[in-house]
């Protein structure tokens, strides 16, 4: 039975009337017209149709009151018929289909059948005419188990069909099935359907997910509506703008091309091929499923996919169409509230790194993950963070976005200083902005790493000048990322920067399976660039003070979740430059920077 029938009745073929009625000479009429059609068309256009006599012997074969009367479209135009004979004998006759003769030849099983029957309404809907159906590669791909037609009464009678079949044609179905039996790999039937089910249910899917966002838009309208713009406000605590602002493609291809990213995902989990060899793969958050493919190519037995933005129909399309269906699932859903398909599983992938490294608060779900799905002893990729932050100078920047209001036009508007700087700037340092050297101030070992780490105060940090300047214009932070292969090891040394770890990985036994990479000013540039905490000078401030080569600043940093959002950060910094100068000013202060 195909896997579109749910308990329904169905008509069944009587294959002693089918005899008897053979035995009796047989007439065409016109059963019925669809609008559109000539219903004045050819009388050779008709159907076989049994007569008076012979009628008694077919009463089996009529639903009684109480069953559901079915009607048989033909698979080649719009004509409607009472029982499946009558409709084969009308596409043979009138069309020269012999759909049985097929099924038979080709020893098709009712996975077969369905494919068979989709393909056919699939190619005379596109308007492609009466298709080739003597090489079942035809219509072997997994979307033709999808109906053409909705609620297709054929779909519910594939055992009435394939006993019709071997009735009619038994010697052509033995005289094939080695052959045909060849070109399936050796599977059984109930393999295979085993098989299709699973890509049913993948495409099914797919189709819920574009249900979803059809929904999604009739409330949407329907409340501007309802109570014009701009609609319900939305609760402090619903991200869902979060998750729709990944179901776009520029976010995705910016993350894409973004080579750095990439391919260190990719390096790692190629390079250890051994590490996923027939291994149960949960990936958070995946996109447009790069890194499920990633891990699929690499020997992955299972890759489950989770997104809980629209662009996860799109990741199950781009599975599908690299042949992957087979090895990855994708669930659409929070990882907080979906239930897997599995009780655990062997490694957990995402790329969950927000601007700063905190920011959008990802992490939390992939913890949340680690505690509730990875087994004891599992690979969490990437498996290390450090956060780094370094004083810069940049004149230019502070000409463009302080020094610019003192002259518009030839007009002052000072007052547009007051709020500037209070948000922490994505932009790209060049080496030569640092003033002084960098220094880590969080580690995250996302083996161990709980959700109390993510938000921290007094964090303290130290760094040395190593130029003089006219003065510090604020500082930068980013963060380096690491893929380590054993789950108990930690980075070592702890400070080390991701470009010195790698070339200390290259000279060691892991000989460059282990890898690294940095988001900060001295690598190839990634699209998380570097925050800028920017010091607003003002022009002639006295605060604004210079700094010597040499000279010691100290400070604390703390990251907190915005009360008005949890996916953004307050970002709360001291700094202290040490004595005050001859002219007793001094470099210090406090402020707190804005990721919104």
């Amino acid at each position: 039975m195909g896997p579109f029938i749910h308990g329904t009745e169905h008509l069944a073929v009587d294959m002693d009337a089918l005899r008897l009625a053979q035995t009796t000479p047989a007439t065409w009429t016109e059963s019925s017209t669809t609008p559109g059609l000539d219903s004045d068309s050819d009388q050779s256009d008709s159907i076989l149709s049994i007569t008076q006599a012979d009628e008694e012997e077919w009463q089996d074969l009529e639903p009684d009151d109480d069953e559901e009367k079915l009607e048989f479209i033909s698979l080649l135009d719009g004509h409607k018929f009472k029982d499946i004979p009558s409709m084969f004998g009308y596409c043979k006759e009138r069309f020269g289909l012999d759909f049985l003769k097929t099924v038979s030849e080709l020893a098709l099983d009712d996975v077969d059948l369905i494919k068979l029957i989709n393909y056919i309404r699939f190619e005379v809907k596109n308007g492609n005419g009466i298709p080739n159906i003597d090489d079942a590669r035809h219509f072997a791909d997994g979307e033709y188990m999808l109906p053409a037609l909705e609620d297709d009464a054929l779909l519910r009678c594939t055992d009435d069909i394939l006993e019709l079949a071997e009735y009619e044609y038994p010697r052509s179905r033995v005289q094939k099935s080695a052959t045909v039996d060849a070109t399936y790999n050796g599977k059984t039937a109930e393999e295979r359907l085993r098989d299709e089910k699973g890509k049913t249910q993948q495409l099914q899917k797919q189709l819920d997910l574009v249900q979803r966002v059809l929904d999604q838009e009739i409330t949407e309208r329907r409340t501007r509506f309802e109570y014009g713009e701009p609609g319900p406000k939305v609760a402090v605590e619903d991200d869902s703008h979060y998750f729709r602002s990944y179901q776009y493609n520029d976010v995705h291809q910016t993350m894409l091309k973004d080579a750095v990213r990439t391919e260190s995902y990719r390096d790692f989990i190629y390079s250890n091929p051994h590490l996923f060899k027939d291994k149960v793969v949960l990936d958070v958050g995946c996109g447009t499923g790069i890194l499920s493919m990633f891990c699929a190519r690499a020997g992955a037995r299972k890759v489950i996919a989770v997104d809980n933005s629209e662009i996860l129909h799109k990741a199950l399309q781009n599975v599908w169409e690299n042949g992957l269906e087979k090895v990855i699932s994708c669930e659409f859903g929070k990882i907080e509230e979906i239930n897997l398909s599995v009780k655990e599983v062997d490694i957990i992938v995402s790329e969950w790194m927000g601007y700063c490294l905190l920011y959008e608060a990802m992490l939390d779900s992939v913890i949340y993950a680690r505690d509730h799905f990875l087994k004891p002893g599992g690979l969490m990729i990437p498996s290390h963070c450090t956060l780094r932050l370094a004083p810069v100078v940049d004149s230019d920047y502070r000409s463009a976005e302080i020094d610019f209001w003192n002259s518009v036009y030839g007009f002052k508007m000072t007052a547009m200083l007051d709020s500037v700087g209070d948000d922490v700037a994505i932009r790209s340092f060049e080496e030569e902005h640092l003033c002084g050297d960098s220094v880590a101030f969080l580690h995250l070992n996302l083996n161990t790493c709980t959700t109390q780490d993510l938000s921290f105060v007094g964090r303290n940090w130290e760094v040395v000048v190593k130029m003089d300047v006219e003065q510090l214009d604020g500082f930068a932070i980013w963060f380096d990322t690491f893929f380590t292969t054993n789950p108990t090891a930690e980075i070592f040394p702890p400070d080390v920067e991701a470009e010195a770890w790698n070339r200390l990985k290259a000279e060691d036994v892991t000989k460059g399976k282990e890898l690294a990479f940095t988001t900060g000013p001295f690598g190839r540039g990634t699209h998380w660039q570097q925050g800028m905490l920017m010091i607003a000078h003002l022009k002639g401030n006295p605060r604004a003070v210079p700094l010597k080569k040499g000279q010691v600043i100290k400070g604390t940093i703390g990251y907190k979740k915005r009360a008005v959002n949890s996916r953004e950060l307050d970002i709360d910094m001291k700094w202290d430059a040490g004595d005050p100068d001859e002219q007793g000013k001094k470099e210090a202060g406090r402020k707190v920077w804005f990721m919104r």
